[in-house]
This record gives C-alpha cells, structure tokens and sequence, in this order.
C-alpha cells in the first residue's frame, strides 16, 4: 500500500513558522528566463490580462520564431513560451519591448495585477478595476522601492462581484457600487488573509494598492525574514490592515475607517449580486451596450500559434482589438456586434477551443509535467487527456461540479485558488496509480485514493 500523499498547498507556507528567505525569488520573466527541461521559459507579464490584437500578434510570431510554437495561459492572467532556443533573450526582449509589453525592464516581473475580466462587459461588473489596473501598473513602473517586491507579489483587483477577490492576493481591492456608500469610499483594501479591510475612495485605489505594497516591503525588512508575500511575515509580525491604514494615512490617502472583512459571501452581497467564477465560464456575455462578447477557454492552459492567431483575428476583424487572458487560463474578446458573435464561436470551436460550459475540458487543468518539467513523475497533461476522451477523469463522489487539477508532483504548480478543487497526483513511483482527494480552503484534506493509472 502507498503511504497517504502529502497534504495540499495550505493558504499559507506549511510549518509553525513561515519560512525565512535568505535569497531573492526565481519566478522567470521575459527578460529573465528559466532554464526548463524542454528549453527555455519566458514568462510575460500583462496586468489585468489586456492586450491590443498588435501585441497578441507579437506573442504570435515570439512563441513561433523562438518557441515551441505554443502559448501557455497561466492562473494569474500572464503568457508563459515555452521551448525557447538558446541565446534568442536579447531578440525576444526587443520583439515584447517594440510590442510595447516591456513599458518598464526594472519592472516586468513585478506587474502582477489580476482584475476582474469581465468588468465593463456585463451588466454586473462597472469597468472602474480596469482603470485602476492601468493606473497601478503605471505607479508600479514609476516606482524605484516597487523593484524591491517579488516576482510573486500579487495585486487583485475585484469589480464587487467576487469573481477574484478570493485568488490570494497580497493586496485586494474590491469595488463598492453601493451609491449611499459614496461618503463612505467606495473601495476596500485588504491585504493577505487579514480578517478586516481599510475603507478608501476608489479614486485613490491604485494609489492605496501601492503604499499597501511599500508596507509590505518595510514589514518584510522589519521582520529580518526575507518574505516574498504578505503569508510569509512570521506570526508575531504579521501586515494587518490597522497598520496598512497607518501607512496610506501617511502618505496622504484618504481612510474612511477599518472593518470586519468577513468572508468572500458577505463583502459579494455587499456590494452586488454575487458571482462565481462562472462569470467567465465559455459562452457568448450580453453586454450593457448591446455589444457581445466572446469567453473561451483553451484546452489545458495551452494554445497553438494558429489558435491564437484566430482569436486576434476575431478581436481584430469583429471586436473592439482587445484581448483579456483570465486567471482560469480564458480568453475574452470584448465588443463583437451580436450578429457575428454565434457564427464567431462557432469558429473558435472548431478550432479546438472550449466554447461551451458542457464540454469535458472544461473546469480540468494540469500542471506541465514531462517532459517540460524535471520534477514531475510522469507526463500528466497526456494522461489528462486521455482520461478526458474516455470519460475517466477521476472525480470523488460529491466533486461534480469542482475543479479538477493534474500534478505530476506535491508542489502542484497551478492548482485552483479561491474555493475547492478536486486534487489528482501522481504517485510516487513509476507503476503507481493517480491519488484524488478534494482540497477545501482551510479545512483537513481528505485521506486520498488510489484512482487513475498512469499512461505507460
């Protein structure tokens, strides 16, 4: 018999004490790239996930010209090539840069900002977190202390529907669309797992977002330990929003008060008519304006350059020109007039993209596993795959409706945030079956099963 897997990922590091980080993090960028087991890895960050049809088209030709010819669409909205050849760094910069994807070198790792994708598009969600998102990311760059924060240091930015607010950001902000609340601010901030959250004005958002950072980067210095995210400062030193509001106070930020955070359900109904993460589930959204858009998913997190090509196309030829990647490895082509809209998904469909919420791709993810990555087992994205076509994906009794992630080893890398998931791990040994457990936000794991064999 196998020993029972490890326990999944907790909100926190594992352990009594938050581990001490003696060295700089080694998250890749686009200049800086990772040396992986199938080539090079550059990862590109786009705050918000936006992208014009021009720099899509530049991410085309680099995953073409210097890659494996495949796109990768990672849980924080950000473009990962893959295969990429020895020495093509300097040309792989000059190509994002001249794409107007590098706005600042010193910080193209840090620009992690996750926004709600759908803000602006439907009836639900007003656009004012797309802006703060294009006004924090212009702080970010302007910022000499931001270069200072990790590559793993995480802005979210939820419209007040919370559709994101629960993806672990170090520092949140969620919209208020409550006019009787205008006097009171209309944006809270919260920072890591914090039970209360700092009141502001949304004008003052991306501003807040920044001073909460700068916190951050003072307690981290404070606590000697290194602390690459606001989980990470040690127990006794922890980055609490009483403290947050201090720091935005002196910076000149207006705080209309600290309060109780509650939970994600509470601050939803709030501030508007709580919405899931099937607020990007694949489909046609009906906007406000009369205008649609497009969400699909691609397969496993991973496009072709000929998939991509014809979703630019589509936000060219029929949208507004602009994408939005989502953190469920999505796309979003905004503004289509409701005449195209079918005909165009159908098109995106048949082209291998999930198009529909029925489909057996949809809601499975899988880490990269062989023969990109060293450290996995086995190649876990074949294996999920075959189990989708033969109906076996292995989902315990009462998970239907979760998430399913494949992991070729316990780090697990892009597993679900925000709520429960069905966890599917290769065992430890070459002949071993697959163990699935379902991971609940900060509950006891279940005693795994041995469940899917390995393809061989």
């Amino acid at each position: 018999m196998l020993a029972a897997m490890p326990p999944s990922p907790a909100p926190r590091p594992a352990g009594p004490q938050p581990p001490v980080r003696d060295r700089g993090d080694a998250c890749p960028g686009a200049l800086r790239l990772h040396s992986a087991a199938d080539g090079g890895l550059a990862r590109v960050r786009l705050p918000a996930g936006d992208l014009t049809s021009h720099q899509a088209t530049a991410l085309a030709d680099a995953a073409e010209r210097f890659g494996d010819g495949r796109l990768s669409l990672t849980s924080r909205g950000n473009v990962e090539l893959r295969g990429l050849a020895d020495g093509c760094g300097a040309a792989l910069g000059g190509l994002l840069r001249d794409a107007g994807l590098l706005p600042s070198v010193r910080h193209e790792r840090i620009r992690n900002i996750l926004a709600s994708p759908l803000a602006g598009l439907d009836p639900h969600t007003p656009s004012d977190v797309r802006l703060w998102a294009r006004d924090l990311d212009a702080l970010l760059c302007a910022s000499a202390s931001a270069t200072e924060l990790s590559g793993r240091f995480l802005f979210v930015l939820d419209g007040g529907t919370g559709d994101v607010a629960g993806l672990g950001g170090d520092v949140t902000l969620i919209a208020e669309r409550d006019a009787d609340r205008a006097d009171r601010g209309g944006a809270l901030l919260r920072v890591g797992d914090d039970p209360a959250a700092v009141r502001i004005t949304g004008a003052e958002a991306p501003r807040a977002a920044l001073a909460a950072a700068e916190a951050f980067l003072a307690a981290a210095r404070a606590s000697g330990s290194g602390a690459w995210r606001v989980r990470e400062l040690p127990d006794g030193q922890p980055l609490t929003a009483h403290a947050v509001a201090k720091s935005l106070e002196a910076a000149g930020v207006e705080v209309y008060g600290v309060e109780p955070y509650e939970n994600l359900a509470d601050v939803s109904r709030e501030t508007g008519p709580h919405v899931s993460r099937e607020t990007c589930a694949p489909g046609i959204v009906e906007g406000p304006d009369g205008r649609h858009s497009l969400s699909v998913l691609a397969p496993l997190g991973r496009l072709t350059v000929a998939q991509w090509r014809l979703l630019t196309a589509v936000a060219a030829e029929d949208g507004s020109g602009e994408l939005r990647l989502t953190p469920w490895r999505g796309v979003v082509l905004p503004g289509l007039p409701a005449a195209t809209a079918t005909d165009r998904l159908g098109a995106l469909a048949a082209a291998g993209l999930i198009t529909d919420p029925g489909s057996p791709w949809y809601r499975i993810t899988a880490c990269t596993g062989l023969p990109g990555c060293a450290k996995s087992r086995t190649d876990v994205r074949a294996d999920a795959a075959q189990a989708i076509a033969t109906g076996t994906t292995p989902v315990p009794a009462g998970a239907a409706a979760l998430p399913v992630h494949w992991s070729g080893c316990e780090r697990r890398c892009g597993h679900p945030q925000g709520g429960a998931w069905v966890d599917v791990l290769a065992g430890p040994g070459a002949q071993d079956e697959y163990r699935t457990s379902v991971v609940r936000p900060r509950t006891p794991v279940p005693a795994p099963v041995p469940t899917t064999p390995k393809a061989q």
